[in-house]
């Protein structure tokens, strides 16, 4: 693993974000190899999504997670971590681990990769309206040159641009980790019909980790303030 360490915070310098970033692709190293690793690597390249992954924020209003630069990658591998803690107790009351480590891992660090945007420019960009960042803590507004797409489908869409092929559990992993919170989930995630509902766990694991991580996040923030 990297010799780096990750910095966390919402003031980093840009060395800190470099080096987070170079941390990143470190870890992709250690966990990940042969086609895969090599086809993320492009993907994450500084001539692809690279500055994106390094500098935007998980979300655009000051209340909410991560409403800083840098604050993606940050909130990406704490739902890495957190999921890694979520499965060893799931594991200690009895439930069953039905994907392997690197479907975990790969699920867990692009939930969000809808959120570096497309071809047509970054997801978030810089709000220069004084009033709504007073008034409404909008930090970040969404690029209206991107075309419209829910972040989990964007996400799958980005990934398969760059031909880095998902298995079944991965792709809906990634599509139902906002759960409930999503109202297109709903036939996957609400269902009393045994023929209908998930037949892995991998999804469920990675929702409960966004959501406990997105609310860690808070609570760093709020100390913070």
């Amino acid at each position: 693993m990297s010799d780096k360490t990750f910095r966390h915070g919402s003031d980093l310098t840009e060395s800190q974000i470099q080096e987070n970033y170079e941390y990143f692709l470190d870890f992709l190293k250690e966990k990940f190899s042969g086609e895969r690793l090599e086809k993320l690597l492009v993907m994450y390249s500084e001539e692809n999504l690279g500055l994106q992954l390094a500098t935007a924020p998980a979300s655009g209003k000051k209340h909410f997670h991560n409403a800083h630069t840098g604050g993606y990658l940050q909130h990406v591998l704490d739902v890495e971590k957190t999921s890694r803690g979520v499965q060893k107790l799931y594991e200690t009351i009895g439930g069953e681990i039905d994907y392997t480590e690197e479907e975990r891992i790969m699920a867990a660090i692009h939930h969000d990769l809808g959120k570096l945007g497309d071809e047509t420019g970054p997801y978030y960009i810089p709000n220069t309206d004084e009033w709504s960042m007073n008034k409404q803590g909008l930090l970040f507004k969404h690029n209206s040159k991107n075309q419209f797409w829910k972040v989990t489908d964007r996400a799958l869409y980005t990934l398969q641009r760059f031909g880095i092929v998902l298995t079944w559990k991965e792709t809906l992993a990634i599509k139902l980790s906002d759960g409930m919170y999503d109202e297109a989930s709903a036939s996957y995630l609400k269902t009393y019909d045994p023929e209908k509902g998930l037949r892995n766990n991998l999804a469920r694991l990675i929702h409960v980790a966004d959501y406990l991580a997105c609310n860690a996040e808070h609570d760093v923030a709020k100390r913070e303030s």
